[in-house]
């Protein structure tokens, strides 16, 4: 559900995006404040990544709990998932171009640097130069584009993978005598599931929208400024 908001937000801000140095910044506050329910799209985008990692965090708890971690090819999968989810979402962190973005997207990427022999290379292949500048944005917004479609991809072959032999049994029932009817009892489950976290979304969007979001990302990008909360004492 919320990976198909992400879609769909995403596609509505990307027609307004610019991705470059000088203009990535302000092209976000046009959305804000000149865009019809633009500041509406932006946040229903920020804060449905954050809830997304809410729900696969108890997504990946509940499988731990009934140990789905048995189950190879549907664990690989969603491992995979969960790894491609995380790097969507850093790219997509980077591209509003504030504070954080800058140094997120210095500090993270220097992590491979790190790898021996090709890790400095690396680094200046990501970049596209040899500091974070306009080639990086670029680059970081294509992918961050084309990977919510491979997530999706990843998804229905998790779900593929999960049906070949059935969720996992903790109770050690017969798999036949035991199965509950899909409809209406999981139906009627998941529906009120997702329209309490759906209440709950809504409720945030409307009463704090900027709730999980970083104070210092609402300043442009200065790569001579080390943001306050991280400098050295």
């Amino acid at each position: 559900m919320f990976l198909m908001i992400q879609i769909f937000s995403g596609f509505l801000l990307a027609t307004h995006y610019e991705s470059s140095l000088e203009l990535a910044f302000s092209s976000v506050l046009t959305l804000d404040r000149d865009v019809s329910w633009g500041w509406l799209f932006r946040s229903v985008h920020a804060n449905g990544a954050s809830w997304f990692f809410i729900l696969l965090y108890l997504h990946i708890f509940r499988g731990l709990w009934f140990s789905s971690f048995s189950q190879p090819f549907v664990w690989l999968t969603g491992f995979m998932i969960y790894v491609v989810s995380m790097a969507t979402a850093f790219m997509g962190y980077v591209l509003p171009w504030g504070q954080m973005s800058f140094w997120g997207a210095t500090v993270i990427t220097n992590l491979l640097s790190a790898i021996p022999v090709v890790g400095q290379t690396l680094v200046i292949w990501v970049w596209g130069g040899f500091s974070v500048a306009n080639p990086t944005l670029l680059r970081f917004f294509s992918v961050h584009f084309i990977l919510p479609f491979v997530i999706f991809v990843m998804v229905v072959a998790h779900l593929l993978f999960l049906h070949v032999n059935g969720s996992s049994n903790p109770l050690g029932l017969d798999p036949q005598s035991g199965k509950v009817y899909f409809y209406p009892y999981f139906f009627l489950k998941d529906l009120l599931g997702m329209m309490v976290v759906m209440v709950l979304f809504a409720e945030l969007l409307v009463l704090s929208p900027d709730l999980f979001m970083d104070p210092d990302n609402f300043t442009e990008a200065n790569p001579m400024v080390t943001p306050v909360h991280i400098q050295p004492e």
